[in-house]
């Protein structure tokens, strides 16, 4: 049953929007719904009544974001949301200190090496510090390439278990 509509509970609708807005994935690693990322940043009411959902682009250019407002707009509206308007921000920029540690966890049980404290040092922006492999857990690995399968992840290999894999890189 959809929900009405102005609510009579706002903080109460805008929990029930996150909550279903929160079960979006990004398009690019279906395992992590755009809050494990980040990516959903705030729900207010609009003073024409509107709910807005604001997101942020992981890159400013990342190809995913018109997939991920879609989506939630119909996701809002399966569950009754009529009047949904996504809004995408560009500052502050996302940082990978915004993903959830769950979403790191899922990142790496799905075979990327998520991006870790280790690396958000200055060494990081010179690629100078470990990358874990996300198969077997050693950090004998090298960077074969600065982009992998997209622009937020490049390329890298085991040297031990040999296997190539994504490293969700760290901004």
């Amino acid at each position: 049953m959809p929900a009405p509509f102005p609510p009579a509970d706002t903080a109460a609708l805008l929990a029930q929007a996150r909550a279903v807005a929160a079960t979006v994935s990004d398009p690019e690693i279906p395992v992590l719904s755009i809050d494990d990322l980040g990516v959903l940043r705030s729900l207010k009411i609009s003073e024409d009544g509107a709910l807005e959902i604001v997101i942020t682009p992981t890159y400013s250019g990342c190809p995913a974001m018109n997939m991920i407002a879609l989506e939630l707009e119909l996701a809002l509206e399966k569950a009754g949301f009529d009047r949904v308007k996504v809004t995408t921000v560009l500052s502050p920029a996302w940082t990978t200190d915004w993903m959830t540690e769950d979403g790191k966890r899922k990142l790496k049980e799905y075979g990327i090496a998520p991006p870790s404290e280790k690396r958000a040092g200055r060494g990081a922006l010179f690629g100078a510090d470990e990358v874990e492999c996300p198969r077997c857990g050693s950090v004998r690995t090298a960077r074969l390439a600065e982009f992998g399968s997209t622009s937020c992840k490049a390329l890298w290999q085991c040297q031990d278990c040999r296997e190539p894999f994504d490293y969700f890189k760290c901004h």
